[in-house]
């Protein structure tokens, strides 16, 4: 049987997912351009947007192992369903609550969605067991619900924007939750559930274990953005959160169904796909608000910015996810022409040069445009590469969770980004630990958030270099989206 006939017997099940991913995008780029609306909405300092950010970001870092653990013991469709009612009923939530507390918590709780694509594409490398050109067909699904996840973004950017100019804005924060109250339904009707779940128990001690650890490090975090980096109390906890990964990954090798094996980190194929994933993290998630709240500033306020307003916010962020759709499908072109590992590098050059184009040029909503256009490019090709090479290379009983960890290393990253993204806005870049003056971020906050993201996309590129060539090169180049 052809790869192309197993990919049209999966197309009903991909075509339903696609809609899910959508909904997904939306979510994500929905909010986005009004963010600054929502600030004044609750009374917060542009600064404080971040913790809106790093909040999600950190529960979702504790959801998706378990999540995508129990989608392997109990089937993916099923966890799909508990993630999304939970995204819904946090999502209505939003649009009646003036209380930051309130919209922090519900906030937070929407973070579930995260777990949908890795569920998604462990669902679909499920179905296709027995199916010929198994590999190529989990990625080209998997291009095509990037490519879904990228539209619903775009689409929700642009609306969204849109709408924040026009009517009040709980009607504006209602919209993306009946969007989800009807994913589920889709879900529920038209999504199959993946054959032959490994059952088992779930391992109730290593999550107990990774949470802590989690929890310490971000709470230290956190505590170093409202005591300052001279209080001893937040370095404390952040080494608290690093020593107690030691005795989950103790007790993960011990045990006989871990919830995440952690020799998978181990492996030439999987480490470097998870390395890069958690220093990729840092900018597709950790600046996502100071980019939207930079472009937000008036200039003839602050002295920097660009003072759009939402909808021409949207723009800047419906160009730059155009820009990742393209750097997706062109991805497996760039592989076949030279290697996947290849491609990689190049990909995370591109965000790296990206944003350090951010220092010279930021004074112009052209510049700025210019600037994430290079970033899409390379952001695509990592979102769509990632997960797919994670299904191909875990073992079987480990599919959810290996495309789930890619997540989670990325979310972790993204999580501890926002909250020093958050201390560099707030206190500025000097450690004076004096804030920007009125409600906006400082200028030197800007900057470190520009160079931080550009780093850490150059290290992720140069850590490539110098892993096994067979890290990539296990994987056909079939393993990566392909153009459909």
């Amino acid at each position: 049987m052809s790869a192309r006939v197993t990919l049209g017997t999966l197309a009903g099940v991909v075509g339903f997912l696609a809609f899910v991913e959508f909904t997904s995008g939306v979510l994500q780029g929905w909010y986005t351009p009004m963010l600054t609306d929502i600030a004044r909405h609750l009374s917060i300092h542009d600064a404080d947007v971040n913790w809106l950010e790093g909040t999600q970001l950190m529960l979702s870092a504790l959801v998706v192992p378990a999540l995508a653990k129990l989608g392997d013991m109990v089937g993916h469709k099923r966890i799909l369903l508990v993630s999304t009612a939970l995204t819904a009923l946090a999502s209505l939530a939003l649009p009646f609550t003036d209380s930051f507390a309130v919209f922090l918590v519900a906030w937070a709780l929407q973070g579930f969605y995260v777990v949908w694509l890795p569920l998604e594409i462990a669902l679909i490398w499920s179905r296709s067991r027995r199916m010929q050109g198994r590999a190529a067909i989990t990625a080209r699904a998997a291009g095509l619900l990037v490519a879904a996840l990228e539209l619903g973004a775009i689409s929700g950017a642009l609306a969204g924007g849109a709408l924040v100019d026009a009517i009040p804005l709980w009607i504006v924060l209602l919209i993306p939750a009946l969007l989800v109250v009807v994913c589920f339904f889709v879900i529920l009707f038209g999504v199959q559930e993946s054959p032959e779940p490994t059952g088992g128990r779930l391992d109730t001690v290593g999550l107990v274990l990774i949470s802590f650890a989690l929890i310490a490090f971000t709470g230290g975090l956190s505590f170093l953005r409202l005591n300052g980096v001279g209080d001893v109390l937040p370095w404390a906890l952040v080494a608290l959160g690093v020593l107690l990964v030691w005795p989950f990954a103790a007790w993960e090798l011990r045990h006989p169904d871990p919830l995440i094996d952690v020799r998978m980190f181990r492996s030439p194929a999987l480490g470097p796909v998870f390395l890069t994933a958690g220093l990729f993290g840092v900018s597709v998630l950790g600046a996502q608000a100071p980019l939207s709240t930079f472009a937000r500033t008036d200039p003839d306020v602050y002295g920097f910015g660009l003072g759009t307003g939402g909808f021409q916010t949207s723009l800047i962020i419906g160009v730059y996810l155009i820009a990742m759709i393209v750097g997706a499908l062109t991805f497996p072109l760039v592989a076949r022409r030279f290697t996947p590992r290849v491609a990689l590098i190049g990909a995370a050059l591109l965000v790296g040069v990206g944003f350090l184009l951010f220092l010279p040029f930021h004074t112009a909503y052209a510049q700025v445009i210019s600037n994430m256009v290079v970033v899409g490019l390379g952001s695509g090709a990592l979102v769509a590469a990632l997960p797919a090479a994670a299904a191909a290379a875990a073992p079987a009983t480990q599919t959810g969770v290996a495309t789930g960890l890619t997540n989670s290393v990325k979310t972790v990253g993204g999580a501890i980004a926002s909250c020093v993204f958050g201390i560099a806005l707030f206190h500025g870049a000097t450690g004076a630990g004096v804030a920007a003056e009125g409600t906006a971020g400082s200028f030197t906050g800007y900057l470190t958030v520009w160079i931080v993201c550009g780093v850490t996309a150059l290290v992720a590129a140069v850590l490539l270099v110098f892993v096994p060539k067979q890290a990539f090169t296990d994987h056909s180049v079939d393993a990566v989206p392909a153009v459909v």
